[in-house]
């Protein structure tokens, strides 16, 4: 079975709107979505997302231009919205002729979106995370063009509410009208003909790809992500309800331990009246940056974070990107034929 026809059919629109052959999102995962992941996802037909992060305006230029470099296919740029240089990276966006644009970490700030789209909307396609209906149904009125919904099973930076719920709530009311990709906690092909069934457009994994062959993360982190179960990938602890700490999802290790003391000494700074809030965010962003890099690119499994979705129980082995985009397809495709 090759041709996919039944979930292709379903996410046509969601693939017409990337310029892809499949509707499948890779998640902007920080150190680990870079141009050799990225690439290889739109080269083996889904859609690749390039994690701006921390990325200073000429990293990300480099990145993108390395980037193409590998695939003449398309990819998009996931930007933080807090970033203190959102503006200038979204230049670089503008640039590179860059087609879409992933707006991650909180409400875009007022003017980003009309950056992105340009005068006239001759520039990149948006796309925003919405955690709930209403926020959804504002970010398309300021002029989203597509939304990840995306659940608590997801890895890395989270919401309250469950992937099933949220899809239940949200495509019936908006999947029919609107470009709806729905993440976190997908591991198989049968869960993303579900969705499809339930309106979606397409589908975004991050946890599923990031040990794949062509990703750069050091093999300890690869081999800690073959080791866990479902359960061991928990979600972060808010210490302080001033500190607007959005939960992080990561296999638990020294790491997530030390998250928890971070939190301590930052609001011990605001108590002290040291930092402003905003600088109290920027610090726990800042720390997971580096904890990030510590585990993705040096190996400290026991210190860095190891973010990963509750699908990560479903990683058994390095694969390439191809052949889990084949068997993700493959899967859906077997599960819409038994319907």
């Amino acid at each position: 079975m090759t041709d996919f026809t039944k979930t292709r059919a379903l996410m046509a629109r969601g693939a017409e709107f990337l310029g892809t052959d499949y509707a499948i999102l890779c998640g902007a995962m920080s150190w680990v979505s870079e141009r050799g992941l990225v690439s290889a996802i739109s080269n083996a037909g889904g859609f690749g997302v390039i994690a701006c992060g921390a990325m200073t305006p000429d990293l990300l230029d480099t990145e993108i231009a390395e980037t193409k470099k590998l695939t003449s296919k398309p990819f998009g740029v996931n930007l933080i919205t807090m970033h203190p240089q959102l503006f200038d990276l979204i230049e670089i966006c503008r640039k590179h002729d860059v087609g879409h644009v992933v707006l991650a970490g909180g409400i875009p700030p007022k003017g980003s979106v009309e950056a992105i789209k340009g005068e006239g909307g001759e520039g990149a396609k948006v796309i925003c995370f919405a955690p709930t209906l209403a926020l959804a149904k504002k970010l398309l009125r300021s002029g989203a063009d597509a939304l990840v919904i995306e659940g608590m099973e997801a890895g890395g930076h989270i919401g309250p509410v469950s992937t099933s719920v949220l899809a239940q709530e949200m495509l019936p009311e908006l999947g029919e009208e609107h470009l709806i990709f729905v993440a976190g906690g997908i591991g198989r092909g049968d869960a993303i003909a579900g969705y499809l069934e339930m309106g979606a457009c397409g589908v975004q994994l991050g946890t599923r790809f990031a040990c794949a062959t062509e990703s750069i993360a050091h093999p300890d982190f690869k081999k800690a992500f073959f080791r866990a179960k479902a359960r061991d990938a928990e979600a972060s602890v808010q210490v302080d309800p001033r500190l607007p700490v959005i939960p992080v999802r990561a296999l638990k290790n020294k790491g997530t331990e030390e998250f928890t003391a971070k939190q301590l000494e930052v609001a011990e700074l605001l108590n002290r009246e040291e930092v402003e809030m905003g600088e109290a965010q920027l610090q726990i962003e800042h720390y997971w940056a580096g904890a990030l890099r510590r585990a993705v690119i040096e190996g400290d499994v026991e210190n860095g974070s190891l973010m990963a979705g509750q699908s990560v129980g479903m990683l058994k082995a390095e694969e390439p990107v191809a052949d889990i985009m084949a068997e993700l397809m493959t899967q859906s495709e077997e599960a819409l034929s038994r319907r």
